[in-house]
């Protein structure tokens, strides 16, 4: 099972958030989350060990076949893919 931080705040359902440490978009969605309050859970996934990094990168794909960063996966059934601050605030705010 993957390791993820946790991040607490509002109850908006499950959000999961892929990232990369170095991504400036990345940290964009984080710090849209932090001022909607959001709960969340994050990994950074370009800091993982090789096995959990590709366990990340499984998980991301089922969502976003490209596997690129940010990944938001809501409720396990929606995805945002990027810093899209308009959806994101439609979902979650």
């Amino acid at each position: 099972m993957l390791s993820m931080t946790v991040v607490p705040g509002k109850d908006k359902g499950k959000v999961k958030l892929y990232t990369l440490s170095t991504c400036v978009w990345c940290k964009k969605v984080k710090k849209l989350l932090n001022e909607l309050k959001v709960a969340y859970d994050y990994v950074d996934v370009d800091l993982l060990e090789e096995e959990a990094k590709a366990e990340a990168k499984e998980e991301v794909a089922k969502f976003n076949p490209a596997c690129s960063f940010p990944t938001l996966v809501l409720n396990d059934k929606k995805c945002i893919v990027g810093f899209d601050e308009g959806k994101i605030n439609q979902e979650l705010g």
